[in-house]
C-alpha cells in the first residue's frame, strides 16, 4: 500500500492519510499475527496449505479494501471488497463507472493489486519472506492444483524468484513501450499492471479505446499474449532456448486457438462497426487475445457484434490461457487433454481392443490425471450453473447473470448483457456481488483449492 504514497503526494490528492492509516492497520495486524504464532512448530500439510492460500486471499482483499473505505471513495464495504477481490484475483470486474475520478494514489493501488495477485500472493510470500520457516511447496501447489508450474530450481523459493524475475522484466519493458507510445508514466504503469497480470483494470472509463492509438493496442496485444503463456517458457527463452515454445503442445494449441478465433471473429464483425481492413483485424485480434488471456481490456463494444462472434468470445472465457501463466479460465492444457481423450475414446469405439494412451509433450498421460481434469471440468461447469442461478435470482436477466458468472469465474472482467464491455457491476445487488466475489476467488485458485474446504473430511484429524 505504501508504494501508492508517492503518487498521492506528487499529485496532491486527498488520499494520503487513508493510505497511511490503512498501511498501519495492516502492519499492526500482520505483526500481531506473526508474534502470536511464530513459535508454532506443527508441520505444514496439504490441507493447511489449501486453508492458508484461500484465507490468505480473503484476508488480503479485506485489508486491501481499507484505502477505498477510509477515503470514502467507495463507501460501501461490499463494493470496496468486490473491487479489491477483483483486483487481487486479476479479474478486472469493476463497480466504478468513471475510474479516473479516483485520486491517483487509490487508482495506483487499485491497479497494483493486479501486480500482486498476478503471480500469486502466496508465491510472492514464499519468495521474499523466508520468515515463514516452513516449506513452501504446499502453498505453491495449492495455488495451481493438478496441472502445475514446472519446477525450474531445486528449491521452491528459488523457483518463485525466477518467475517473479520474468514477471518484473515484462513489466519494465511494457511500461517503457507504453510511455514511449504516448501514455503518461502513471497510466503506462497502471495499464502494464493490468496487462502482465491479465487483470484489466484501466485508469480510463473507455479502457484502451480511450487512447485510439494502434501502436498502443499492438503493444498491449503482444504483452497480453505473452502473459497468457507459461512463464517457464519465457524463462527458458531468455536462457536461449527459443525452441521450447515450438516443442510445447499447450503453447501451440493456445497460439492456434487465438489466431483461428481472431480470424473467425474478424469475419463476424459488422462492417459499420469498424473502418479499414486493418482496423477490423486489430479490433478482432485485440478482443480475442484480451478475452482468451482473461485480461478484459476493451477497444470496442463487442455486445454489438454478430452473435457468432459473441459466442466465440464466451467460449474463450471458459478456456483461458496456459498453465503457469497469470491468466484465468480452465487453462488450455486441460481443454487440449479433454479433446485428446475424447478422440481416443471415439477411436476405441471402432477398435475396442486397441490401447490408445493420451499423449502430452511426447509422454503418455496417466488415467489419474485425465480423471482429475474431467472432475475439474465437471466441477467448474457445475459451479458456473449454480452461481448463474443464484445471480439470476437476485434480479439480473439470464444473459447478464450467466455472462457475469462466466466473466468472474474465468477472471475475465467484462461479461455480456448489462455487465458487458462498456458496462460495469455497480447495479448488481449486494448478494449478487458476494456470489461473484466467491466466483472470482474460486476461479483464481482453480476451484479445488476453495471447494475442498467445504468437505468435512479435511477438518478431521
Amino acid at each position: 500500500m505504501l508504494t501508492a504514497l508517492p503518487f498521492s503526494l506528487y499529485y496532491g490528492d486527498r488520499d494520503t492519510q487513508p493510505i497511511v492509516l490503512s498501511s498501519l492497520i495492516t502492519i499492526v495486524a500482520g505483526v500481531s499475527l506473526w508474534l502470536g504464532f511464530r513459535s508454532t512448530s506443527d508441520e505444514l500439510r496439504a490441507r493447511e496449505g489449501f486453508a492458508i492460500v484461500t484465507f490468505g486471499w480473503i484476508g488480503a482483499s479485506l485489508f486491501g479494501c481499507l484505502p477505498f473505505l477510509l477515503s470514502g471513495a467507495i463507501p460501501s464495504f461490499t463494493d470496496a471488497y468486490f473491487e479489491t477481490m477483483s483486483g487481487f484475483t486479476t479479474t478486472g470486474a469493476s463497480i466504478l463507472a468513471h475510474p479516473e475520478q479516483l485520486p491517483h494514489g487509490l487508482l495506483y493501488w487499485r491497479s497494483f493489486t493486479h501486480c500482486i495477485g498476478g503471480m500469486g500472493i502466496i508465491v510472492l510470500s514464499v519468495a521474499i519472506l523466508p520468515l515463514l520457516g516452513v516449506g513452501g511447496m504446499q502453498l505453491f501447489m495449492a495455488e495451481a492444483p493438478g496441472i502445475t508450474i514446472d519446477k525450474l530450481k531445486p528449491r521452491i523459493s528459488e523457483t518463485a524468484r525466477v518467475l517473479w524475475g520474468v514477471y518484473i522484466l515484462l513489466t519494465v519493458v511494457e511500461s517503457a513501450l507504453l510511455w514511449y507510445g504516448g501514455m503518461s508514466l502513471f497510466d503506462a504503469l497502471c495499464h502494464t499492471f493490468g496487462t502482465v497480470a491479465t487483470g484489466g483494470f484501466s485508469t480510463k472509463t473507455e479502457s484502451i479505446a480511450h487512447y485510439g492509438s494502434p501502436f498502443l493496442q499492438y503493444v498491449i496485444i503482444v504483452f497480453m499474449f505473452l502473459a497468457g503463456a507459461s512463464f517457464t517458457l519465457h524463462y527458458r527463452a531468455l536462457k536461449g532456448d527459443i525452441r521450447s515454445y515450438f516443442h510445447d503442445d499447450e503453447f501451440l494449441f493456445y497460439s492456434a486457438m487465438t489466431i483461428g478465433c481472431a480470424a473467425l471473429v474478424a469475419m463476424l464483425i459488422p462492417s459499420e462497426a469498424v473502418g479499414s481492413l486493418e482496423a477490423r483485424f486489430r479490433a478482432s485480434l485485440f478482443q480475442v487475445v484480451s478475452i482468451a488471456t482473461t485480461t478484459g481490456f476493451v477497444t470496442a463494444d463487442y455486445g454489438l457484434w454478430l452473435p457468432g462472434a459473441q459466442i466465440i468470445l464466451l467460449v474463450l472465457m471458459f478456456i483461458g490461457g496456459c498453465a503457469g501463466s497469470t491468466a484465468g479460465g480452465m487453462k488450455s492444457v486441460r481443454i487440449l487433454l479433454i479433446l485428446k481423450n475424447g478422440l481416443a475414446e471415439i477411436k476405441k469405439l471402432v477398435h475396442p481392443k486397441v490401447i490408445l494412451p493420451v499423449r502430452f509433450k511426447g509422454r503418455g498421460v496417466s488415467s489419474d490425471v485425465i480423471s482429475e481434469i474431467l472432475g475439474f471440468f465437471g466441477l467448474y461447469m457445475t459451479l458456473f450453473i449454480v452461481a448463474s442461478i443464484f445471480v439470476a435470482a437476485t434480479g439480473l436477466d439470464l444473459l447478464s447473470a450467466a455472462g457475469a458468472v462466466a466473466a468472474t469465474l474465468g477472471n475475465v472482467g467484462p461479461g455480456f448483457g448489462s455487465v458487458g464491455a462498456v458496462e460495469n457491476y455497480a447495479h448488481v445487488s449486494m448478494v449478487g456481488k458476494w456470489v461473484l466475489s466467491f466466483c472470482m476467488l474460486a476461479g483464481r485458485l482453480e476451484v479445488f483449492t476453495v471447494l475442498v474446504l467445504f468437505s468435512s473430511t479435511i477438518w478431521k484429524r
